[in-house]
């Protein structure tokens, strides 16, 4: 692996000194405006992020990674990020964690932020970002790991599952159940590569299908008031669906909630079907029929493959795990009547 950018070699870049960098670094004001744009030109040309720590300077060695997610407002990362967690600290390694609110922009912020303070390697949750972060981790050269998604033939490293798929098998499960009216209620597919893979694997399913059709799709934030409003929308319509398949298990909770409230059977009247197999899916009456994503598998295989990548070995084959499909009581026949 390749030497990261040093304060000197944006010193030589720039054409000032090393004490002068350090100075636009620390307190910018005291650097006039011209120096400021050389300096901020030859950091972006070369990666190169200041860290801040002295020991990580004399051996850049911190001990550290950082993981970004996108949220810690519901539990579809919990389990996944605390087994990836145990299997750093067995090496004797501190995570770093924090959130990017979906937000590609927020990403690069918090990809910098790690970064600046020692990380030396990071987890990242899904393949969609900005080019800019792309170049900056391929400029940095800073290890890191994909996860929650998986990609043949591609040149990052994954360790994930194949949404489309999953998503794909779980709506042909909903048909051999007879039912030929589906309504999606997807994840906000903005930057959210998992989200559009769950929703257009749900939509070839049923467009392969001989009868059936896709009758609404709606996007929805992942939250249970969110998947409530999307569903009530969705069952308002006259030519009514008989299933819901929703992008994780928050908005098909929401969905079972809008169900009851239109004095609506779960699963006589509609059926409902979640994604990630949250504590969640399982407490909710009647139990959610869902997709079991591998999180606690895929931490632990993203953590070993990182650690290998920071140690400077990477493995561009990556790691492809199984999806499981859980049925339970939101799932049954589609009704003689609808």
């Amino acid at each position: 692996m390749k030497a990261q950018p040093t304060l000197q070699d944006v010193a030589n870049l720039a054409g000032i000194s090393t004490a002068t960098v350090s100075r636009a670094l620390n307190d910018p004001d005291k650097v006039g405006q011209a120096a400021r744009d050389r300096i901020d030109n030859a950091i972006t040309i070369l990666g190169y992020t200041p860290n801040f720590g002295a020991r990580a300077l004399a051996t850049n060695q911190t001990n550290t990674v950082g993981a970004i997610i996108p949220t810690l407002s519901n539990a579809m990362f919990a389990s996944g990020i605390q087994a990836f967690q145990e299997v750093l600290s067995e090496a004797g390694i501190t995570l770093l964690i924090a959130t990017s609110g979906y937000d590609p922009e927020n990403e690069l912020r918090q990809i910098k932020s790690l970064v600046s303070q020692g990380a030396s390697g990071l987890l990242l949750i899904g393949n969609d970002r900005l080019d800019e972060t792309r170049k900056y981790l391929a400029t940095r050269r800073t290890p890191h790991v994909i996860s929650w998604c998986y990609h043949d033939g591609a040149d990052q490293m994954f360790v994930g599952f194949d949404n489309y798929a999953a998503a794909y098998d779980a709506t042909q499960r909903v048909l051999a159940n007879g039912h030929k009216r589906i309504s999606i209620i997807a994840g906000d597919c903005t930057s959210n590569d998992r989200a559009r893979a769950r929703r257009d694997g749900a939509i070839a399913a049923v467009g392969d299908a001989l009868d059936a059709q896709v009758v609404h799709v709606v996007q929805a934030p992942y939250r249970i008031d969110a998947g409530r409003q999307a569903c009530e929308e969705i069952l308002n319509f006259a030519n009514r669906s008989t299933a819901l398949i929703c992008g994780n298990d928050v908005l098909a909770a929401g969905a079972m909630i809008a169900a009851r409230g239109l004095n609506l059977n779960i699963p006589d009247d509609i059926s409902i079907v979640g994604f990630d197999d949250i504590g969640l899916a399982s407490v909710v009456t009647p139990p959610m029929t869902t997709v079991r994503v591998p999180q606690i598998e895929m931490g632990r295989a993203a953590a070993a493959l990182l650690l290998n990548v920071v140690a400077g070995k990477p493995d561009l084959s990556g790691v492809r795990l199984d999806t499981q499909f859980i049925e339970r009581g939101s799932l049954g026949p589609a009704p003689t009547k609808g």
